[in-house]
């Protein structure tokens, strides 16, 4: 069966060309080729000006976005065949550096599977579609998860912003065998259980992997104060790699019973603290009360999530680090993190110096931090890279 064309404007090619994968909307040739006659989701050959493939690409004709591209050759499709290929290359990266099955396994355009993540744990898949033209095929996603991956569940967690954009219904729901509420995952030796029905994104952020491994030689022994928590994969971690002590702020209850039941599992309940509530409330609180840490982490949720928050998103990350600051000891250890994608590693560095500039702190930065191997960067895509954080020691002048 032939295919409708996106024909593309004169020069319009030389990111495609440059190994992207997205299409803008003013980059189509639309007296050629209008998109208005494209249905969401659609696939189309992609071509260049002069009508030479590019691709094969499905389109979002109302975004910005308005094609991604998923095979450059022709005859691979968006098919059953080419998603099975896709997973296995996919899971053949994942196997070579996890030797426990849990880890982001689809992690989008760096799989070449655009609109796709699949978070997988042990035998139970969640999967998160963000474009029409992977949920016109859904069913064969799930036809090769079941195929490659044989797993006793797979969990569609489609409920987040980005299919709002793209005019696609929310819902959540079990697509294949079982899932429970909550699944069992294994993350630096520690043993959690992650809210899959329920909880934040796929249930779990696999991407700080690397960097909470970083924590243990820094937290041995010391007292620890985890921000923005979730279900502890920074503050349970802590206590496991031998702090003292380790309060847990969180604004979910839900997340917090989580942290307690989590620290449970490793026997380190009797380190854990939890407080309920607004973390820049608490942090005041805490101030006021004279408490002191010697490990202070802030991993908050995106502050900035277009490009015209940066001003206002920037602002917020250096409140947050500075009064984070405040409470550690003389010779304390901030780990500060972002998965902003818009805010730059760069900007963070700045954010941080001006933060302990202004309270009159020398801040040395000991280790960078970058998202985990399960989250590879397309070097053709810096949106892919969204995953920074910085372990700094801060002392005064």
């Amino acid at each position: 069966m032939s295919l409708p064309s996106l024909r593309l404007k004169s020069n319009s090619d030389r990111r495609i060309k440059g190994g992207h994968l997205w299409v803008f909307s003013n980059e189509v040739d639309i007296a050629q080729t209008p998109l208005t006659a494209l249905e969401a989701g659609q696939e189309v050959q992609l071509e260049t000006a002069s009508g030479k493939l590019l691709g094969l690409a499905t389109v979002s004709p109302d975004n910005l976005i308005c094609a991604r591209l998923h095979s450059r050759d022709a005859a691979h499709g968006l098919d059953k065949s080419l998603l099975v290929h896709r997973l296995k290359v996919a899971l053949s990266l994942r196997e070579k550096l996890f030797d426990k099955p849990f880890y982001r396994l689809v992690y989008g355009e760096s799989d070449l599977l655009p609109g796709v993540v699949v978070d997988r744990f042990g035998d139970y898949l969640v999967v998160q579609i963000t474009t029409p033209g992977m949920e016109r095929v859904r069913s064969e996603i799930i036809d090769a998860l079941v195929q490659v991956l044989k797993p006793a569940g797979i969990l569609f967690k489609n409920d987040g912003a980005a299919r709002k954009a793209e005019k696609l219904a929310s819902y959540v729901e079990v697509a294949f065998g079982e899932v429970p509420e909550r699944v069992a995952l294994e993350e630096n030796g520690v043993r959690f259980e992650a809210p899959v029905h329920t909880g934040q994104k796929t249930g779990w952020f696999y991407d700080h992997r690397m960097n909470r491994a970083r924590l243990a030689p820094y937290v041995q022994g010391k007292r620890v104060l985890d921000l923005y928590s979730y279900i502890g994969g920074w503050g349970v971690q802590a206590a496991v790699f031998g702090a003292s002590e380790v309060m847990c702020v969180d604004s979910s209850a839900a997340a917090l019973d989580l942290v307690e039941h989590n620290a449970a599992l490793n026997g380190v309940a009797d380190k854990m603290a939890v407080v309920e509530g607004d973390v820049m409330d608490a942090l005041r609180e805490l101030k006021g009360a004279g408490e002191k840490f010697d490990v202070v982490i802030a991993d908050p949720p995106a502050f900035i999530k277009k490009r015209k928050d940066i001003r206002n998103g920037e602002n917020a990350y250096r409140r947050l680090n500075e009064q984070a600051m405040r409470l550690l000891n003389r010779d304390g250890i901030l780990v500060s993190a972002s998965c902003s994608m818009h805010l730059a590693e760069n900007s963070l560095r700045d954010i941080l110096l001006a933060a302990s500039r202004h309270l009159d702190r020398h801040l040395v930065i000991a280790e960078r931090g970058f998202q985990g191997a399960d989250h590879p960067l397309h070097p053709a895509i810096p949106e892919t890279g969204y995953i920074k954080s910085y372990f700094c020691r801060v002392l005064p002048v």
